[in-house]
């Protein structure tokens, strides 16, 4: 007994206090990686499951959501006029429709203020919520082994009544509605329930496609919804339905930023900071429950 309790302090006092051990807090720091000049062109990270929860760092220790980091490297951008571009490095597969939403709107809205050219450059993957981010940058750029498109929305159900069963247990739920537990893991979806779920999603996948014809104008609606059925691209492949502008590595994706901004020279640089860093309204605690997603999954 006194061995389980001791090691309960121990997870506890780890999982609570553990970020004292690496140091106060900071905010942003600025890094150059490459380049020279007055000028700076910002390279941001959009990378694994985009969502509004914490991710894990390593062990029990956690950092911000990528959407909370995003606005505040956006944040720090706008009030340096030496920046003169953006690049958004993406690799990621997609994630949850609000955390994808949050985070293009947040580069529309920096848009709007500074007026400088923002590239969306897909690495490995970008597609789903990643593909949906890369439509607010003015150019989207791929590497060539670069696989995009997914589009669509999915919300994942298990059915592990049976499983239950043999293990001798049984759902005792009480609920105010009969709709309540619709999304319920120990019973399996009813007809009416099926349909309402896939009401709302048909109500994002048209969001989706939307956005897409609003930022990729040389697309009709009948195009994007051929092409919005959930299937992945090649590089090669999106840049002939024209869901990206053009096909190249990172170095080019950064020479087109300095053209676009009209500059010779520039320092690359990123920002970092350690992972507790709170600064604004997305740094908020992990939630569990439905989850909508712009995300594909092989």
């Amino acid at each position: 007994m006194r061995k389980f309790l001791l090691l309960f302090i121990i997870i506890f006092f780890l999982n609570n206090c553990a970020f004292y051990f690496i140091g106060k807090t900071k905010p942003l720091k600025e890094t150059v990686i490459s380049g020279k000049g007055k000028n700076k062109i910002l390279l941001i990270d959009i990378s694994g499951i985009i969502s509004t929860k914490k991710r894990h760092k390593f062990f029990l220790l956690k950092e911000e959501s990528i959407v909370s980091r995003i606005k505040e490297e956006l944040k720090k951008a706008n009030s340096d006029k030496k920046i003169k571009g953006i690049v958004l490095r993406i690799s990621s597969p997609g994630g949850t429709v609000i955390a994808s939403d949050i985070i293009y709107h947040e580069i529309k809205k920096f848009k709007q203020k500074r007026h400088i050219p923002v590239v969306a450059y897909m690495m490995d993957i970008a597609t789903s919520g990643a593909y949906y981010i890369s439509l607010a940058a003015d150019i989207i750029m791929a590497h060539p082994t670069s696989i995009t498109g997914g589009i669509g929305v999915i919300a994942l159900k298990f059915n592990i009544e049976e499983l239950l069963k043999k293990i001798g247990i049984k759902d005792e739920s009480i609920k105010s509605g009969k709709k309540k537990d619709l999304w319920s893991p120990f019973r399996p979806c009813t007809e009416e329930e099926r349909k309402i779920l896939q009401e709302i999603i048909n109500e994002l996948h048209e969001r989706f496609i939307k956005t897409i014809a609003e930022n990729r104008k040389m697309l009709t609606i009948g195009q994007i919804k051929k092409l919005a059925d959930g299937r992945i691209y090649t590089a090669k492949q999106a840049l002939n339905l024209k869901l990206i502008d053009k096909i190249g590595y990172l170095e080019d994706a950064i020479e087109l930023v300095k053209k676009k901004a009209g500059i010779l020279e520039a320092r690359i640089i990123i920002y970092h900071r350690p992972p507790t860093y709170k600064s604004n309204i997305y740094s908020i605690k992990n939630l569990i429950g439905l989850e909508f997603m712009y995300l594909w999954l092989p």
